[in-house]
């Protein structure tokens, strides 16, 4: 499949303006210009009954969090959704069209989280802070004003990854009993080794050298990025894992990633659904302003979750 003309045009557009790459500034400097950026395209979301602002308690500190409610009523099912940006940028605030979105459409509380980001809080911080965020909107989902039997996580590009690894610590801790996973573009292995990083490394906005300036912020020497709290896919036993929503996007260079990890989910005897936007790139989600499969995205995604929570 050849790339989108949305994508192509918007690629072009940002070659024509002569932006730097998010990897030509400092971790500060980028989550700026990123968050700018993403307030370019983000178009015009949903707008959800309410967004609250809470801090969450977690062993390294509160975690702030957005909390986004599709009505006053009470008991609708919780998605804790942890954004993307290569555990470096991203932010509440840049992800908060895929959120509003999800809210609405899904019909569901959605708590957005604020993670630590590198190079301040190197790996695994965002790791721990993902878990005790999971686990404390499962333990009082019900204070929340949602239904504790039905909460599920998610999360695109790094946080997809965090999905991942959070869904492998609830099952090794016993709990929580997570509902369902919703994987898009997740970052699986962190040793780039499978072809399309080279394949499609260049050119289409997540490339290699921006990975790099990502993984160097994350991780220290000496860090093991083949443990599966680094890299999932890892895993030696994914079974009795939540039902999982798979999201990639064809030039993109962790697709092969991406689909390697859904088909040992489905080995494992995992229920995996997985959709393939072969004319995207990665990060597109978080461009419904400009991006009609960005919306198509989203869509899918709710329709996804909607049925994960009303499934028995």
């Amino acid at each position: 499949m050849s790339l989108d003309p949305q994508a192509k045009a918007l690629l072009e557009a940002v070659e024509q303006s002569g932006a730097p790459p998010f990897n030509a500034y400092s971790a500060q400097e980028a989550r700026i210009v990123y968050d700018q950026a993403s307030d370019l395209v983000r178009g015009d979301p949903p707008k959800p009954f309410s967004i609250e602002e809470i801090e969450i308690p977690g062993s390294g500190g509160s975690i702030p969090a957005w909390i986004y409610r599709p009505s006053e009523q009470p008991r609708f099912p919780i998605l804790v959704y942890f954004h993307g940006g290569g555990y470096t940028i991203g932010s509440l605030k840049s992800h908060d069209c895929i959120c509003r979105g999800l809210c609405v459409e899904a019909e569901c509380i959605v708590v957005s989280v604020d993670y630590r980001l590198a190079p301040e809080n190197k790996y695994p911080a965002a790791v721990e802070d993902a878990w005790d965020a999971a686990r404390w909107v499962a333990a009082n989902a019900v204070a929340l004003g949602g239904d504790p039997d039905k909460v599920a996580i998610g999360g695109d590009s790094a946080g997809g990854n965090l999905t991942a690894v959070v869904s492998l610590l609830a099952k090794e801790n016993g709990s929580p009993d997570f509902v369902f996973q919703l994987l898009v573009y997740p970052g699986t292995d962190m040793t780039c080794s499978f072809e399309s990083h080279n394949k499609f490394g260049n050119g289409y906005r997540l490339t290699n050298e921006l990975i790099a300036w990502f993984y160097a912020h994350y991780f220290t020497e000496g860090d093991d990025i083949t443990h599966w709290k680094a890299s999932p896919l890892n895993a030696e036993d994914l079974s009795d894992l939540p039902p999982a929503f798979m999201i990639s996007a064809g030039f993109d260079p962790l697709q092969d990633e991406n689909r390697a990890y859904a088909e040992k989910l489905k080995s494992a005897g995992v229920s995996v659904k997985h959709s393939h936007y072969g004319g995207m790139i990665h990060g597109f989600l978080t461009m419904p302003g400009a991006l009609d499969k960005a919306r198509e995205g989203i869509n899918e995604c709710a329709q996804e979750l909607r049925d994960a929570f009303n499934s028995d």
